[in-house]
């Protein structure tokens, strides 16, 4: 029995005895060599199969699903994409090659041992590289479970609100090229992360951003040039753009993403996306970052039970389930967005943050931006172990970061759903950002981080409307909320190099004095989905 089904509280019963077979050559449409790894169990028959495709590589420590499933009683083929772990061809980031899947599922279908009913399980690429498959239809394909995985990639993940996204995309190069460069051997990406972190702080400071990749990794990364160089509604995107696949995903999808991951906006968007074409949908959103949920055992329990209930004829769980951060409590909801009440906060002079609406005109706040010295990010939805809820109070001593906060509250104030600012606003550089940043503040005054977003503005505006990570979370009796407001979260969002240049070719940096307004005739508020009143 493997770790993981002990450590988790999954032991199978029964439970199989796993036979291997390395490097199975499977030919792509085009006619690439891809590798895989052929996990089954001993004394079965064609069980059911769950595919898995990966640029990360096979066979390391953290590959644990796959004897995990297959001591279950289920076969497990897991597949390196071209250009990865000894299959041929190129890597191209995010841009998979349909020939992969053409040639892999007609491979497939011509194995005695292939009993005809396919599952796929996947966590970020590997749950993208589902929405992929399904560009074809699969009639085997009986249920998709992807965590922390988007449809899409260039609004949601590259340019959130119209800023690119430094830290993360860089963050990835980091981690692939890491990968790339020690052979796929775990020992030898743990051994590279010395000064990892340093070097990554360095290249997000590059200009141009176009040369960063070099300043990283020593050489060129074509794709994150086609990165920086293509804005998010250009053509190049498109083909990583697999929302019109919706129509035949297979009937069952199992959803599963965290508070503080970076795709948990478009996982949402993805799920009232599937729910409308009539799949049944089963949503799970806990307490963690990125890539975190799944070896956990509320994760690991509820996607296991997804699909043995599916591929043993069981009726799988549907609905969504999530975990009230502040409370520790698990609860299930009609949909997402569940019911809710969105009720504005208003910003205040003095740094005040009510629900009375402002009744007079009084000056508003005002800051200094400077790309020189950007406003940095602290944990949030970053890659890598800074991520997360952390502690904010040395960037609130900034003077570029205005706050605004509650009284201590006299009752719980409980909110699930989106979030979301509109700050009246006067920018003396009119391409800059608005950053705003939802926080608890605890009676020892720790101002802890809950979400954040951005809007990227290239011309004039008066109104700066923000859309935050969405949320469910209990704000404690004798806590206090507040909401930052800036114009950075650098490296998570870029830098704005305030000049109207090109992204990638940018070489100068402009400041810009802003001014926000919270007057009566120019209210700035922050609208949270109460599931309670506030008291």
């Amino acid at each position: 029995m493997t770790l993981l089904s002990r450590l988790y509280g999954v032991r199978p019963s029964p439970s199989y005895r796993v036979r291997v077979r390395h490097d199975v050559a499977i030919p792509a449409a085009d006619g690439t060599r891809l590798l895989a790894t052929h996990y089954f169990p001993a004394g079965l028959r064609r069980p059911p199969l769950v595919l898995l495709r990966s640029p990360y590589g096979r066979g390391n420590a953290a590959d644990g699903l796959p004897r995990l499933l297959a001591e279950r009683g289920y076969q497990v083929l897991y597949q390196s994409l071209r250009g990865t772990a000894g299959s041929e061809g190129r890597f191209d980031g995010f841009v998979i090659d349909p020939a992969d899947a053409d040639g892999t599922l007609t491979w497939l279908r011509e194995q005695p041992w292939f009993g005809g009913v396919l599952a796929t399980w996947g966590a970020s690429y590997l749950g993208f590289a589902q929405w992929e498959l399904a560009a074809r239809e699969i009639p085997e394909w009986k249920i998709a479970l992807i965590q922390d995985a988007p449809s899409s990639f260039a609004h949601p993940f590259m340019y959130p609100g119209g800023a690119f996204a430094t830290g993360n995309a860089l963050g990835w190069v980091q981690l692939v090229d890491r990968m790339f460069a020690g052979g796929h051997s775990m020992i030898r990406q743990v051994l590279g992360l010395a000064g990892a972190s340093r070097r990554l702080r360095r290249a997000c400071l590059t200009v141009p951003l176009l040369d960063a990749d070099v300043a990283l990794t020593g050489h060129r990364v074509p794709w994150f040039r086609e990165w920086v160089t293509h804005g998010p509604d250009e053509a190049y995107w498109r083909p990583t753009d697999h929302r019109a696949n919706v129509g035949r995903m297979p009937p069952v999808v199992h959803l599963q993403g965290g508070w503080d991951d970076f795709f948990l906006p478009s996982m949402l968007a993805d799920h009232a996306a599937l729910v409308a074409a009539g799949r049944r949908v089963r949503l799970l959103v806990g307490p963690w970052t990125h890539g975190r949920g799944l070896y956990t055992r509320a994760g690991l329990r509820d996607a296991l039970h997804a699909l043995d209930s599916v591929l043993l004829g069981r009726e799988p769980r549907t609905g969504v389930r999530v975990m009230v951060t502040g409370s520790g409590r698990w609860t299930n909801l009609p949909s997402w967005p569940p019911p809710h009440e969105p009720t504005p906060w208003f910003l205040h002079p003095a740094g005040l943050l009510g629900t009375e609406a402002p009744a007079s005109d009084e000056p508003p706040s005002r800051y200094r931006y400077d790309p020189h010295d950007p406003t940095p990010a602290i944990g949030g939805t970053q890659v890598g172990w800074t991520s997360g809820r952390k502690d904010q109070r040395a960037l609130e001593s900034r003077p570029d970061v205005l706050t605004f906060t509650t009284e201590p509250l006299a009752g719980d104030v409980e909110v699930i759903g989106p979030v979301r600012v509109r700050l009246h606003v006067r920018a003396g550089n009119p391409r800059t950002d608005f950053v705003a940043r939802l926080c608890e503040v605890d009676q020892r005054g720790r101002s802890i981080g809950l979400c954040d977003g951005i809007i990227r503005l290239e011309s004039a505006a008066e109104v700066a409307d923000i859309e935050l990570w969405p949320l469910a979370h209990r704000f404690r009796r004798g806590h206090r909320i507040r909401l930052q407001v800036c114009s950075g979260a650098h490296p998570r969002y870029g830098r704005n190099p305030g000049t109207g240049q090109p992204l990638a070719t940018a070489g100068e940096l402009r400041p810009s004095e802003q001014e926000i307004f919270h007057s009566a005739d120019r209210p700035s508020a922050v609208w949270l989905p109460l599931a309670s009143s506030p008291s």
